[in-house]
């Protein structure tokens, strides 16, 4: 199976996180057995390695970026607190309870309305940096997932702070449209999956823990598992032309109810995988090209424009001309920091 990897972009920002806090970084680059300049991309491990290397150094499992250390030992007290929660909101709201405390700021609210669930997160004090809400939403998402069983899909997320030099992989990252200099800092997800059952027990987790954190940083990604072969396959294909679920499932040489209950297993259906795949084709098409919109849609396999609007509206809260106007301004942002 391929490693999963960390771009060095994100090393970069952990890095420039850890001598913001004074912290000399050669040693413990040395300790986990990385090069004192990270040019490549290094495995999770090795990146779960720094981490722990980290958290040792500082007594702190948040890199220093909370309001008040998240001291060692703090992850497992988390995740043993969720054990006893009967559903995925139960433990929501419980772990961000427990982050509030240990952290103080920033700390996250679960807000359901309208079919989505967002986790929005507040700071009684100046922005963060996105590594630091970043790293958050690791925790909590990693977290829940594991509790669960299955990947739970990002619809969108949110930063409050300006985007960095990364942003584009910060997209890539979570696998949802990412937006910064937003109002609030939120990621959002259907809200049905609230009522997943919580399904470890007490000897899943000391097994989770042995392998944390790098665990939560590759286990439950989006381009891991079945749902990921189902999207290299669509790849090949112009979206109109994308097979039904009865000729997909023949293709890969599976039962359809089989290959069903698989994906449902990785938060996953057919349907949603290919909204995903044309989200994606529409805003990468939409970031770096001039094509119409009316041409795009049907690019990707809508037979209408309006429909295509709804789904977009849909899928980011924004018009396709407006998420254009802004991911325009955000490369502009971009393009002026690294001039100055």
């Amino acid at each position: 199976m391929q490693r999963r990897m960390i771009a060095p972009c994100f090393m970069d920002d952990t890095l420039e996180c850890l001598r913001r806090h004074n912290v000399e970084v050669g040693p413990l680059l040395a300790r986990v057995g990385l090069p004192p300049v990270i040019s490549e991309p290094i495995s999770t491990e090795q990146y779960g390695a720094l981490w722990h290397a980290v958290a040792q150094t500082m007594d702190d499992e948040f890199f220093g970026e909370g309001a008040r250390p998240m001291r060692a030992g703090s992850f497992a007290l988390l995740c043993q607190a969720l054990l006893s929660t009967e559903t995925l909101e139960h433990a929501l709201r419980r772990g961000l309870r427990f982050l509030r405390a240990v952290l103080d700021d920033p700390h996250g609210e679960l807000i359901a309305r309208d079919g989505l669930a967002e986790i929005r997160l507040s700071d009684s004090g100046p922005l963060r940096s996105a590594f630091a809400y970043r790293t958050f939403w690791i925790i909590v998402h990693g977290v829940n997932c594991w509790l669960v069983g299955r990947r739970l899909p990002i619809r969108w997320v949110d930063f409050k702070c300006g985007i960095p030099s990364a942003g584009s992989d910060y997209r890539l990252f979570f696998g949802a449209p990412v937006r910064f200099d937003q109002p609030e800092s939120r990621l959002v997800f259907d809200a049905d999956f609230l009522k997943l059952p919580v399904i470890r027990d007490a000897c899943a987790l000391r097994e989770f823990l042995r392998g944390a954190p790098a665990n939560i940083l590759v286990r439950y990604r989006h381009d891991d598992g079945l749902s990921a072969a189902i999207r290299g396959r669509l790849h090949t294909t112009a979206p109109a032309a994308w097979p039904s679920f009865e000729r997909l499932a023949a293709g890969m040489r599976m039962q359809a109810p089989t290959l069903r209950r698989r994906l449902q297993s990785e938060g996953q259906s057919y349907r949603s995988i290919k909204d995903e795949m044309r989200r994606a084709l529409a805003m990468e098409a939409l970031l770096n090209g001039s094509r119409s919109v009316a041409d795009l849609a049907a690019d990707i396999g809508f037979s209408e424009p309006s429909a295509f609007h709804r789904a977009f509206h849909k899928w980011t809260g924004k018009s396709p001309a407006l998420f254009r106007r802004e991911a325009s301004s955000d490369i502009d942002a971009r393009d002026n920091a690294s001039a100055n």
